[in-house]
């Protein structure tokens, strides 16, 4: 039994929504659909998965804006992310407004997602781990059998989450890479929610933002 993982770049800033899955089941999760559903969908029917649930890391426009309207069509609930992010999925209209995006009706989830609980796909397990700065209520998802992580708009290869945005806050971003997510195993594969795969351990030691040079 393992957790499997493919990436679709979704919607005009490339973010990365993931699709995992149980090989097992072949019982699926969407996380961060932010949009080009119909990609989404086509890549699931392809290979021959069920998606059972929609997962959110946080209330961005091109995370969470096509979240809803995937829902609906597949009739699974949405995940995701800590209520604090209500202040983000509140202002799905005006995001998209303002950035060119499709209309998204302000969004509740089925399920609010706080630090320490778990999510289920298929028969695989991922505990939550709430990590705001980026964003208040923002959640990531990490796999210890897989050695997985799926950190949204938290941590980057070579970067991290910008704090600018309304409740942001720089240093309660920083405290969580270094006091929750480098605390994960150096070998843990991370998924950020743009650009390429980097690993926990490569952050530690090459990452200019959060970097110690303990770990070189």
């Amino acid at each position: 039994m393992s957790l499997h993982y493919h990436l679709i770049p979704v919607t005009p800033f490339a973010q990365n929504c993931s699709v995992l899955w149980c090989d097992v089941t072949h019982r699926a999760a969407v996380v961060d659909a932010g949009g080009d559903i119909a990609r989404i969908k086509a890549w699931v029917d392809a290979h021959g998965l069920s998606v059972e649930k929609l997962l959110l890391t946080h209330g961005h426009i091109d995370h969470a804006g096509g979240a809803a309207a995937l829902a609906a069509d597949l009739g699974v609930p949405i995940e995701g992310p800590q209520s604090a992010e209500s202040f983000w999925l509140d202002q799905l209209p005006s995001q998209g407004q303002m950035f060119g995006f499709p209309r998204s009706e302000p969004l509740t989830p089925d399920r609010w997602l706080e630090e320490g609980d778990t999510v289920s796909v298929g028969d695989e397990t991922l505990s939550v781990i709430h990590c705001p700065g980026h964003t208040p209520g923002h959640v990531v998802f990490y796999s210890a059998a897989a050695k997985l992580l799926v950190a949204g708009d938290v941590l980057f290869q070579g970067s991290i989450g910008r704090t600018d945005f309304p409740m942001g806050n720089h240093q309660q971003l920083l405290d969580a890479i270094r006091q929750k997510l480098f605390l994960l195993p150096d070998d843990t594969t991370v998924i950020p929610g743009h650009g390429p795969l980097t690993t926990i351990g490569a952050e530690k030691r090459h990452n200019p933002f959060v970097a110690d040079p303990r770990y070189r």
